[in-house]
């Protein structure tokens, strides 16, 4: 009589468990962190599959849209979010700026070794909040992990596509003098957020990062005028400022601010005022500036107010005519001031 021995895999110590170098072996390990922990927070018919890729289809008609982003915030945990949501957000606010419709994520996981199984199971779970509540699933992902001391915890890279519905052309080359730069809502609080968390800042008001995912607004808003959003862009590294000068390099124009139009938090105001940095500069994850045709602008911008996230939603300036592309602003004050390319970095890991 022969004796089967069947193996026995405890379950994942969530608890207390640390990321070894087992779990990016490729072994039993790995598959066991796979499935214990990502596939039972992503679920979905492409990853029960069990393959190394995700075949899909999309309608025929539309052009397809792919952006990918690597998110390396320092810290991982900070006041509205994480590193887990803010994956998801950005990948899908790069996939729409194009006008696009997100329909997929692919996630790759780098791991330090050590790294509390606690944190991880944390932030894969936001991310698949995330993800769910945007209607954009992960259907295909990686992980590796590096030896103690040559990561920091977790780096995630996020692959995002979608399609362009038939008709929208949208993009940063496509700015125009005359058409009206709207902004979707206030600035620099994810910047904010993350800095007070890195440093130990308490301020009277708790500054809450503004991460999310922004389809829905750029779905109304190219629903409500047909042709008349012109560009999209999300805020992010580099700021409001940084944003309006890549759009009027690309679009070759200049572009005229008011100050007294670009909304600010008065925490965030009096934060950066402390701090000595310029809300300007400061990262955004859950904000869009567009650049429309000006006979679309009270509709888009009744679209936006409209929506939950484009609520505070404003008129921040205009497109000019300038052959050397100058970003400008009119100050509270009464002058004119350039708005120039930030040089270097005001705050490094802020996604």
């Amino acid at each position: 009589m022969s004796i089967v021995k069947k193996d026995y895999i405890r379950p994942l110590d969530i608890k207390n468990g640390r990321i070894d170098m087992g779990h990016g072996a490729g072994g039993r390990a790995a598959m066991q962190l796979i499935e214990e922990l990502f596939l039972a927070a992503f679920d979905n018919d492409y990853l029960r599959q069990g393959d190394d890729g995700a075949a899909f289809a999309i309608p025929q008609g539309e052009r397809m849209v792919m952006a990918v982003d690597g998110h390396v915030v320092s810290p991982l945990f900070f006041p509205g979010g994480d590193v887990g949501c803010l994956s998801v957000h950005g990948t899908i606010n790069d996939v729409a700026m194009s006008g696009a419709r997100p329909l997929y994520l692919a996630a790759s996981f780098i791991l330090e070794e050590g790294f509390p199984l606690a944190d991880l199971k944390r932030i894969v779970e936001s991310m698949a909040a995330a993800a769910r509540e945007a209607g954009v699933p992960v259907i295909t992902g990686d992980t590796k992990v590096v030896e103690q001391g040559k990561g920091d915890g977790v780096f995630i890279s996020t692959t995002g596509v979608g399609v362009v519905p038939v008709g929208v052309d949208v993009s940063g080359r496509n700015a125009r003098p005359g058409d009206v730069l709207l902004l979707s809502g206030t600035i620099g609080e994810h910047g904010v957020a993350v800095l007070s968390q890195r440093e130990s800042l308490e301020f009277e008001t708790t500054i809450r990062s503004d991460t999310a995912a922004l389809h829905t607004l750029v779905a109304a808003m190219l629903q409500a005028a047909p042709g008349g959003v012109r560009v999209l862009r999300d805020p992010t590294r580099g700021g409001l400022a940084t944003t309006l000068n890549e759009i009027a390099r690309q679009s070759g124009v200049g572009m005229l601010l008011q100050e007294d139009a670009i909304p600010v938090l008065p925490q965030v105001d009096a934060a950066c005022e402390l701090l000595g940095l310029d809300p300007l500069y400061i990262a955004n994850e859950g904000k869009l500036v567009a650049a429309c045709a000006p006979e679309a602008v009270e509709a888009v911008l009744a679209a936006m107010r409209a929506h939950p996230l484009g609520a505070q939603a404003a008129r921040i300036g205009s497109v000019v005519e300038d052959p050397h592309r100058f970003v400008q602003m009119d100050t509270r004050f009464g002058g004119r001031r350039v708005v120039d390319w930030l040089s270097g970095e005001q705050l490094p890991r802020i996604c």
